[in-house]
């Protein structure tokens, strides 16, 4: 079949679908704290160590199960992994409207986490099936539609509660997702012929897969560039609205300014990501990514001493910019630096990975705003990406500005 025929529909519709999975994942987070409330009669510590401990569940699951999608989906195909992903996330997140307890929905958020493959399937099944040419291109646009889901989701959420309420918010969300569900069954293509090695295959560590790829020392520092660029973000996004409290005085309509500042990287992601795929696709993706560390260090730092929210938040859509340079350039060069027979693994370890580094994140901004300031947050993530930049240039050939993969 020729190339054009069906990856271009492959990709909207999975744009689509990322990104009413992002607004799935991303909608209840800034009210998770009022419905858990909800759950039961908590002290303000009680409340605040259960809002940890829900917002962690998801992604520690995440971090124990991502390997084994990865190995199902390079044996029985992204598309059958999606499908079953999606569904069973519309399903868990309708259900978390009938919550009467908080045992219930702890139990719920693991089970999202269980369910958590819509987004890295989405993508190495886009990334094997669209010409190696106009791979950059196209996953630039599948992080647009996840980012911009992830941007949307709290503006949606906050819209459906007050509305209706947040338990009808969640059986919207279930609704939209399972739409996706019945685009991808009837819409979406995959040409995909297992392998006969991969059925036959036993299940392996985490050793032992990684020691299976072609070039197993490449796929690592992609996962710890993952990891590391979790811990920038994360380190930070749970500190914005103090932060912003914080350079207001704690005086004004700090909620809305903290919404608008916490939207801005996303802003700034979306509007420059398809451009950078495209650079990256005519000149090199080594070279974007490059520029990705180079902006990000530069961006963050200034973060750290700003003196207004209109400064905090002009740096915010910045590191939106330098975002859009990093992220996809690590999903294209997993994509070509990874044999198609086992991209589904490679991207759901690369999921694994980022989870990792969300939990390392949050526990990192955590710790170093209370022994010293927010600001402080700020140098560290700086440092945690030079860090990273010296290591990946002086360890990785592959990531070198010079290389550059078989087409």
């Amino acid at each position: 079949m020729d190339d054009n025929s069906y990856w271009r529909k492959n990709l909207w519709i999975l744009l689509f679908g990322t990104f009413l999975t992002g607004v799935a994942f991303s909608e209840i987070i800034p009210f998770q704290p009022l419905y858990i409330a909800q759950l039961g009669d908590f002290s303000k510590s009680e409340l605040s160590i259960w809002s940890g401990i829900i917002y962690a569940a998801p992604f520690i699951v995440v971090i124990f199960t991502s390997a084994m999608w990865g190995r199902f989906a390079d044996r029985h195909g992204r598309k059958r992994l999606v499908l079953q992903t999606s569904f069973g996330s519309a399903i868990t997140i309708f259900l978390m409207a009938f919550c009467t307890n908080i045992w219930e929905l702890l139990f719920l958020k693991a089970l999202q986490g269980f369910f958590d493959g819509v987004i890295p399937n989405s993508i190495a099944l886009v990334a094997t099936g669209t010409p190696r040419k106009n791979t950059g291109y196209a996953l630039s646009w599948l992080s647009t539609g996840y980012t911009s889901g992830f941007l949307v989701g709290p503006i949606f959420g906050g819209f459906l509660v007050r509305l209706v309420s947040i338990r009808v918010s969640f059986m919207v969300t279930g609704l939209l997702l399972f739409s996706f569900f019945l685009l991808t069954f009837i819409f979406v293509e995959e040409h995909f012929k297992p392998s006969v090695a991969k059925l036959k295959e036993k299940k392996q560590s985490f050793i032992k897969i990684i020691q299976g790829f072609s070039n197993p020392h490449f796929v690592i520092w992609i996962l710890v560039i993952s990891i590391a660029l979790q811990i920038m973000n994360n380190s930070i996004n749970p500190l914005i609205t103090l932060y912003v409290k914080e350079l207001m005085g704690g005086s004004g309509d700090i909620s809305v300014v903290s919404g608008i500042v916490a939207a801005m990287p996303g802003i700034g992601m979306v509007m420059v990501s398809p451009l950078f795929g495209r650079f990256g696709d005519r000149h090199g993706t080594n070279k974007v990514l490059t520029l990705g560390f180079l902006l990000a260090i530069l961006f963050l730092f200034p973060q750290g001493f700003a003196p207004s929210v209109l400064f905090f938040g002009f740096f915010r859509f910045l590191t939106g910019i330098s975002n859009a340079a990093l992220f996809p350039s690590v999903q294209t060069l997993l994509a070509k630096g990874t044999p198609a027979s086992s991209t589904g693994m490679a991207f759901s370890l690369n999921q694994g990975a980022q989870a990792v580094g969300i939990c390392i994140g949050s526990i990192l901004g955590s710790v170093v705003s209370s022994i010293w300031d927010y600001n402080t947050v700020f140098y560290v993530s700086a440092l945690v990406v030079l860090i990273t930049f010296i290591l990946v240039k002086w360890k990785v050939p592959e990531l070198r500005n010079s290389y550059e993969f078989d087409e």
